[in-house]
């Protein structure tokens, strides 16, 4: 059985939310921002709207059970009102009092702690975030009970969340889809979208990806037997930190109780994938992976050819020619164990006249510039971390400029570099534990 071909065509037929549903989303919401946008207090502090979440990161669903729903939520940034500055919440309470005000959203709002909740009658609800950049530079949307504020970053993450899919050969979102349809199917464990998106993005490890990701099945085991690995080794739920935030974390979005039966419920399907994937019985291979989705899923009765070339055309953009000196960790007779996560946070020095920041969430940095990487780990010491810097496109490769060694950490877990060509390259890291690789990570570097 050909397993990359059944799980595409399970995630086309089943797991997909479908295009009418979609552009329905995509009307209902461009209601939304003209309602807003005409309200007489709202309407003035309008900047923009933005998409996140599952929406955003094209990780939507279609509903599952009879109760389930569909759902869209953007951010709705405002400008700073220096009046509300110490009743913060009041932000919420006043786009509330808008959708109170129009006849058409008056009896479908409800109040969230972080967003206002417009329900519609069938398998829908959208959700607007209150998002304001404040006069710092700091972003941030409102947490209604503490009537505080907390940090977000949605340009990063959604950056992050595209490097990511790319280094799993375009196959990182629909695993989160098929995850989030085994979780609304087997109703056996409970974990927001969002924390769900960060775990399957943080266990997308740098090693050997063109292999490990090469298909959707695979990508689909190897991302739950890796995100196995790094529950095994937090007997207690970690800090879960926000990829695009460091030092934010989406912890207070959880619970113990319900990150232990998470883990519990993640070793189970693992088990259950690695088993199917390694079934050579067409019809033993189709019963075990109805075991994990369901009736559902189906053996395709045509191969789809169509499907199976999207999916050997997904490779990573860092699947290019070698460059001349280029060394690849895989090479080094270290095998990849994982079990920790690494993370690279990257930015932009100041500079007078340019401003500095998350390369991330500026997109592209210009030419001569300095940048600053910093790697931070959970794999407890002793370690050694080796770099990775690979430059790409025709004008790197004129000044002989691809570079591509592994470079040795100097002992600071940080690494300077200079801007000097433009296209689109990367820095990755390696922390390596006696002769495992126990943790990766990868950052793209568009430089303009």
């Amino acid at each position: 059985m050909n397993h990359a071909t059944a799980v595409e065509a399970f995630l086309a037929d089943v797991v997909n939310l479908n295009a009418t549903r979609l552009a329905q989303l995509e009307t209902r919401v461009a209601s939304i921002v003209t309602a807003l946008r005409a309200d007489t207090v709202i309407g003035p502090m309008f900047v923009t709207h933005i998409p996140q979440g599952s929406w955003a990161h094209e990780t939507i669903i279609r509903p599952v059970g009879k109760f389930d729903e569909f759902d869209a939520d953007f951010l709705l940034q405002l400008t700073p009102d220096v009046d509300w500055s110490q009743e913060k919440r009041r932000y919420l309470r006043e786009l509330r009092a808008a959708f109170k005000r129009h006849s058409t959203y008056a009896l479908k709002v409800q109040k969230k702690n972080r967003c206002c909740r417009i329900d519609y009658a069938n398998d829908c609800h959208v959700d607007v975030v209150p998002y304001l950049v404040l006069p710092d530079g700091r972003q941030v949307i409102v947490n209604y009970a503490e009537n505080d504020f907390e940090d977000t970053n949605p340009a990063g993450f959604t950056a992050w969340m595209r490097e990511q899919d790319e280094l799993a050969c375009r196959n990182l979102r629909k695993v989160i889809r098929l995850v989030k349809y085994l979780r609304d199917h087997k109703n056996t464990f409970d974990c927001p979208s969002v924390i769900l998106t960060m775990l399957l993005g943080g266990a997308v490890q740098a090693y050997d990806a063109t292999e490990r990701y090469a298909d959707i099945a695979n990508a689909f085991v190897n991302l739950l037997t890796d995100l196995e690995e790094w529950l095994d080794r937090h007997p207690l739920m970690p800090f879960l930190e926000d990829p695009s935030c460091p030092g934010t974390s989406f912890n207070h979005r959880w619970t113990e109780a319900k990150y232990q039966t998470f883990k519990t419920c993640i070793a189970r399907y693992a088990a259950w994938a690695r088993a199917a994937i390694g079934e050579e019985d067409d019809e033993l291979a189709l019963a075990a992976w109805q075991e994990l989705f369901g009736d559902g899923f189906k053996k395709p009765s045509v191969v789809a050819a169509v499907l199976s070339a999207v999916t050997n055309a997904a490779k990573p953009l860092l699947s290019a020619k070698r460059a001349p000196h280029e060394q690849f960790i895989e090479e080094q007779g270290l095998v990849l164990t994982g079990g920790y996560s690494a993370r690279i946070d990257g930015r932009l020095a100041a500079k007078s006249g340019f401003r500095d920041g998350d390369i991330r969430t500026l997109g592209a940095v210009p030419k001569h510039r300095t940048l600053r990487f910093r790697v931070t780990t959970d794999a407890p010491p002793p370690y050694r971390v080796l770099w990775k810097v690979r430059n790409r496109g025709d004008e790197a490769e004129r000044a002989a400029g691809l570079r591509g060694e592994l470079i040795p950490d100097d002992g600071t877990l940080r690494r300077t570099e200079t801007t000097l060509y433009s296209g689109r390259h990367y820095v990755e890291v390696y922390v390596v534990k006696g002769s495992a690789v126990v943790a990766t990570d990868h950052h793209e570097v568009r430089i303009a």
